[in-house]
């Protein structure tokens, strides 16, 4: 009897030390294991509701993950209330600091004193434009606005390159490379012997307008002849380039009330001149301070050495540093006009 109740003591030992111990010797490691996944899932639901307010976030609604978005509420299926409009924000400022880091390098190729200022945001609603005072006409209250200035408080100003003679295929990739907006006003006797140079700074997003078929003093001729020669430029824009002008530059900056009825008898709206001209060597200012102001339009035009001091991108250099240096961007004309 002494030996069976040893024997039963020993099988009851080995019996409360297996209850004690895993069956598989994995066991363990694999609880941990358990542990540690539920962790990292518990983490990655938290980085996921972060990235649903970050950069990066695409329109499926989960940044690459495959389970409901949560909202703010709880409520899942729903993005949080502002939640796109940040992800936008953040792509926006993150793709303005790469713009703004290629133009430096770009400003350093073309040697420009300074890398130009980045414009802002174009507004979402154009400003109402008015004839300056002092350059209306007779009746002029309906007839497209002529106007030097853009009505804005923002620093910027606008580049506008008029008729065309010149044709430096450096002036192309110089404005490509450095994102410079430009507007073209364009005469044809000028430009119809290579009208696919015009057609390169067009796939440039750069926007050809009006400066009639042969450049001549508008307030001379009769109504009928002012027509043909802003109306057949209209004609010739479309044709070459696919869209009909909707601004006009008169040549010399000189028109009378006839020139303006004409313009708008074939799509014209607004009338543009200037406050300032630019050349390779120095800055002409219509203004009495001779200064820069806010929404300020500057002249230029298609020449080089032959006719200045220097060539189309010389004057691009003169004019970015006067426009920098006086702390401006350059915007985009057609943006507010």
């Amino acid at each position: 009897m002494q030996l069976v109740r040893q024997t039963d003591e020993k099988a009851a030992e080995r019996q409360r030390r297996q209850h004690r111990q895993p069956r598989h010797p994995g066991g363990r490691t694999r609880a941990v294991a358990a542990v540690l996944l539920i962790a990292a899932l518990g983490s990655a639901c938290a980085a996921g509701s972060e990235d649903r307010g970050g950069a990066g976030r695409t329109g499926d609604g989960g940044g690459g993950g495959g389970g409901p978005v949560e909202s703010a509420s709880g409520e899942p299926g729903r993005a949080g209330p502002g939640a796109g409009a940040e992800a936008a924000k953040k792509a926006d400022a993150a793709a303005a600091v790469k713009a703004q880091a290629l133009r430096a390098v770009a400003a350093r190729k073309w040697k420009l004193a300074k890398t130009p200022l980045a414009a802002p945001a174009p507004p979402a609603v154009k400003p109402k434009i008015a004839t300056r005072k002092g350059f209306e006409v007779t009746g002029g209250a309906s007839l497209p606005p002529v106007f030097t200035n853009v009505p804005t408080k923002e620093k910027v100003v606008f580049l506008t390159i008029d008729d065309g003679a010149e044709k430096d295929p450096e002036l192309l990739r110089m404005m490509d490379e450095l994102k410079i907006p430009y507007s073209a006003f364009l005469s044809d006797y000028v430009i119809n012997d290579n009208y696919a140079y015009f057609k390169k700074m067009q796939a440039r997003g750069v926007s050809l307008h009006n400066h009639t078929l042969t450049h001549p003093y508008l307030p001379g001729l009769s109504y009928e002849e002012q027509k043909r020669e802003i109306c057949g430029q209209q004609d010739k824009i479309k044709k070459r380039y696919g869209k009909r002008p909707e601004l006009f530059r008169p040549p010399y900056g000189n028109y009378n009330a006839g020139t303006l009825r004409a313009a708008k008898s074939c799509g014209v709206k607004a009338v543009p001149l200037w406050s300032s001209e630019a050349f390779p060597d120095h800055m002409e200012w219509r203004e009495w301070d001779r200064n820069l102001h806010p929404g300020d339009i500057v002249l230029t035009h298609f020449r080089g050495k032959e006719d200045w001091k220097g060539s189309m991108p010389d004057m691009i250099r003169n004019v970015m540093k006067t426009i920098t240096d006086k702390g401006y961007a350059v915007a985009k004309l057609e943006d507010y006009v």
